[in-house]
């Protein structure tokens, strides 16, 4: 069953195309990756999935069928920019954000305590909004996103101010949320985030869709034919079926040969005596594959 289903949607601003005839599908449970560039058109696909934005063409189905006012409390969304009250204390912020989600005074009491303890921000509590860091107003945003228990949760540049620490903090409570049932769209530009979270992505480049698909298929499609090896012992000069030997990080990088398969490297290294640690194919990062398709050296996909 798909959370999710955007079928062929565009929207147009002026001249500008944001997003240009976009289809992809969010399943039940999984953490999905929607990605791009700075001004791809991000944003406004999760606007137009939301119901804040009218497609002019296309259509969305959200848990289950057209947007509802009713579905809005099933949904937790963290936009790029802040929308707390700044004037005034944290917990009143806080209080008020969760009870237009539809929770009684009882069930916000109970589940705020928690989650300011898991944040780090009890002792933050009676401060104005505007007095926290960057960091500190991100992951309140980030409590006003799940505090109701949202089947879909989207957020949008999740990461943003926050340290390596509150980083992998944020990372385990998207993994909990997900263990939990939660349906997960995170919208963002950072690869290594995705690489680590996703189990699917889409991205978005000028508004077209140029990847989508399972994360380790796409990898595999762009992989290069080459392997990366670690020996206990050195590696001869010249070996069967390599084209070239690189020195990588305490491995080494072999560039097969046409027609050379990574079995029969595989096994030239072992008939050669060579005590193998290490034998993988070297699938490329997504970083790679996302600069490779943003400035237009491989095809859409």
């Amino acid at each position: 069953m798909n959370t999710i289903v955007v079928d062929h949607i565009s929207k147009t601003f002026g001249e500008t195309r944001a997003v240009d005839d976009v289809s992809f599908e969010v399943a039940q449970g999984e953490l999905f990756g929607l990605l791009g560039p700075n001004g791809a058109g991000k944003t406004t696909a999760i606007r137009l999935i939301l119901d804040i934005f009218k497609p002019d063409s296309g259509t969305v189905a959200i848990l289950g069928g057209e947007m509802t006012e009713a579905k809005k409390d099933r949904i937790g969304y963290l936009p790029e920019e802040r929308g707390l009250y700044q004037e005034i204390p944290l917990e009143r912020c806080l209080t008020y954000l969760a009870s237009l989600k539809g929770l009684t005074r009882p069930q916000i009491r109970q589940r705020l305590e928690p989650l300011l303890e898991k944040f780090d921000l009890v002792d933050h509590r009676k401060k104005k909004v505007k007095e926290l860091s960057k960091g500190m107003q991100q992951k309140a945003q980030l409590i006003v996103t799940i505090i109701h228990q949202p089947e879909l949760i989207i957020i949008d540049e999740p990461f943003s101010a926050l340290d390596p620490i509150n980083t992998q903090m944020v990372k385990d409570m998207l993994r909990e949320e997900r263990n939990k049932g939660a349906t997960i769209v995170m919208c963002t530009h950072q690869m290594n985030q995705v690489e680590e979270l996703c189990d699917r992505l889409v991205l978005i480049d000028r508004g077209r869709t140029m990847l989508y698909g399972e994360l380790n298929e796409i990898r595999r499609r762009y992989a290069s034919p080459e392997v990366i090896v670690r020996t206990l012992e050195p590696l001869p000069a010249v070996i069967n079926g390599i084209t070239e030997i690189v020195p990588q990080n305490g491995d080494y990088k072999l560039s097969l040969a046409e027609g050379v398969r990574p079995n029969d490297v595989l096994g030239e290294l072992l008939s050669s005596g060579l005590t193998m640690e290490k034998f993988e194919t070297a699938l490329p990062t997504l970083d790679e594959i996302f600069i490779d398709v943003v400035q237009g050296k491989t095809g859409r996909a």
